[in-house]
């Protein structure tokens, strides 16, 4: 069972060889299995392919986080770095875009302000 606090200490090249050896270890206990092999042999399957998963998960946080850092200066991130939020506020108006307003709104403003009325208690 390999942590994944572990797995973040490792480079590139030690994390693929790790995940390499973890595939064949998958490999032999399905054949341990097929040929009727020991329960704890069969019971191991799910541990190493929880491992393999944790090792994929460090290795494309890693490249994500690498490819953030490059494009850190770029003028448009790719799709995949930009925040998600939903849907619904990436289409709604920037707040300049919201306070814009017409040629004819401004004039009507000029011409007719509001009214401020003062009131007795």
């Amino acid at each position: 069972m390999v942590k994944a606090y572990e797995l973040r200490n490792m480079s590139k090249e030690d994390l693929l060889k790790n995940l390499t050896d973890l595939r064949k270890e998958l490999a032999s206990l399905h054949v341990a299995k097929v040929t009727d092999g020991t329960a704890a042999k069969v019971s191991k399957i799910k541990g190493v392919r929880k491992s393999i998963a944790r090792v994929l998960t460090v290795h494309n946080q890693q490249q994500k986080e690498g490819i953030r850092k490059a494009m850190s200066k770029a003028k448009y991130l790719p799709k995949d770095l930009r925040p998600k939020k939903t849907r619904a506020i990436r289409r709604a108006l920037t707040k300049e875009q919201r306070t814009k307003k017409t040629h004819k709104q401004k004039r009507r403003e000029a011409a007719f302000p509001r009214v401020k009325f003062c009131v007795k208690a």
